[in-house]
């Protein structure tokens, strides 16, 4: 008989400690690029919540968990809305708003996802204690928590890919949120290890609600599900529940032996600092799965070229990254938005077809056009190797794709290469301006005129933005 497992308890997995002792180091965040580019993500994240809210797909999930549980006067706010929720629902709002149409920050690595999914419990939070007492939480303490919970969320996610065991990004959503959300509360490192371990124990969602024939809009929840969850788990902490050191290491009932094959969780040499949110992608002209965003651009340099051509195309050629092919290349019928928007052939119909790709493309008045799905059907998707390459390399983590579009007459467009999408740091000056533009749209969508413009001048004025208490900040989203 083998021996019985030792029930000596081990110290706590040294990833946990280190997520901790970082979320705790706030004051070692001292780039003001990154600093500076979390106000942009703070500005663009929350006009992505806004221009949800016109969708009511979304809306429908939203409010307090069951009718009239809500705390009015001492509820945080949801951005657009006259909710006033407890963190933990709140939590899930805003995370929901900002993830719902897909067009909020991607970082890609060998695991993917949107760190800015983390606002949601990262507002919800601060607003919540800012009511709740005289807690002197100001913007400052916002961006500085939204920095650290991308870098979490993005550094874990450099090496480990989820993806490949059938798990989804969201987990990182959860340890991100996790860790930064019970500092936010006053925890101690005792405190940010337990939740950690609780949020790894509660495992991953499955990816199977993003894939043909199973896509369906849980992809645009499941994000605001993890940040809800991550501050129950720190409300928990905090009230002294007991943690579980070997979350990760554990033989046999561990994360890593039952969840990610027996691999290890691996963090790079350089451990968590501000990278992330220096290098984060934003959404800025399309709300399309990022590995596609270029080629959308090349689809609309294309389309002066194809627009009066469309009966005349014999076939077209896609060319992606290794990931590109695997995750958004589909045939077939596509059944909802949530399928649309994940598949490479839809993404680039429509631009070459309408001149544009907007997030109401993607419901079923656009998608019936029947001229989109004879287009799919001319499209051939490949892996060009050189793209896979420039896209795992460090020094430049592209996110290429080519066009081009053959003729029924034998003749062909170019061949269209753009590597680089305008929502990457490369191109952060030209992104920008149009940045700035897409905020002002979607706030004005939905915030009064008074308000808007408020809003307009704050953000445009770091200094007095980082000063400002969070619960005035969020009341000026108060609709």
């Amino acid at each position: 008989m083998p021996d019985p497992a030792s029930a000596m308890r081990p110290e706590s997995d040294r990833l946990l400690q280190d997520i901790a002792d970082y979320a705790l180091a706030v004051d070692s965040i001292t780039s003001e690029e990154a600093i500076d580019t979390a106000r942009l993500c703070l500005m663009d994240t929350l006009g992505c919540g806004l221009l949800a809210l016109n969708y009511p797909a979304c809306t429908k999930l939203l409010g307090p968990v069951v009718p009239g549980a809500t705390m009015p006067g001492a509820g945080a706010r949801v951005p657009g809305t006259s909710y006033e929720l407890d963190p933990v629902r709140a939590a899930f709002n805003i995370g929901a708003m900002v993830r719902w149409l897909d067009f909020n920050d991607t970082w890609l690595a060998a695991e993917w996802g949107h760190p800015s999914d983390n606002l949601g419990a990262i507002l919800a939070v601060a607003d919540y204690l800012c009511r709740k007492s005289a807690t002197a939480l100001t913007m400052r303490d916002v961006l500085l928590a939204t920095i650290q919970a991308h870098e979490i969320q993005g550094v874990l996610a450099l090496e480990n890919a989820l993806n490949r065991v059938g798990l989804d990004h969201v987990l990182l959503v959860r340890i991100a949120s996790t860790a930064v959300v019970t500092r936010l509360m006053g925890g101690t490192r005792e405190d940010v290890v337990n939740a950690l371990a609780n949020a790894f124990v509660d495992g991953g969602a499955l990816r199977i609600y993003r894939h043909a024939p199973n896509t369906g809009s849980r992809k645009s929840w499941a994000a605001g599900d993890a940040t809800s969850r991550a501050v129950w788990l720190a409300l928990n902490a905090l009230r002294g529940e007991m943690g579980y050191p070997g979350a990760l290491t554990a033989a046999t009932w561990g994360f890593q032996e039952v969840l990610f094959r027996g691999a290890q969780l691996r963090v790079p040499s350089q451990g968590f600092g501000s990278s992330v949110m220096e290098n984060i992608l934003f959404k800025i002209s399309f709300p399309a799965e990022f590995h596609a965003q270029t080629a959308v651009e090349a689809a609309l340099k294309l389309r002066p070229q194809v627009a009066q051509r469309l009966a005349e195309i014999a076939h077209i050629v896609i060319e992606t990254q290794e990931s590109g092919k695997r995750i958004i290349d589909k045939v077939g019928p596509l059944d909802n938005p949530a399928d649309r928007d994940h598949c490479i052939q839809y993404m680039v119909a429509v631009p070459l077809i309408f001149g544009r790709l907007t997030a109401s493309d993607y419901e079923d008045e656009v998608a019936s056009d029947p001229r989109i799905d004879v287009l799919r059907e001319k499209m051939e998707v490949a892996e060009s190797k050189q793209f896979t390459v420039d896209y795992l390399d460090p020094a430049k983590r592209s996110i290429g794709n080519s066009l081009q579009v053959f003729f029924t007459d034998g003749t062909q467009t170019e061949r269209l290469v753009v590597d680089y999408p305008i929502g990457h740091r490369r191109r952060r000056q030209e992104g920008i301006p149009l940045l700035l533009e897409k905020f002002e749209r979607n706030l004005r969508g939905r915030i009064p005129p008074r308000n808007a413009s408020a809003i307009l001048e704050l953000c445009g004025d770091r200094l007095r933005l980082e000063s400002t208490p969070v619960h005035r900040f969020m009341d000026l989203f108060v609709v």
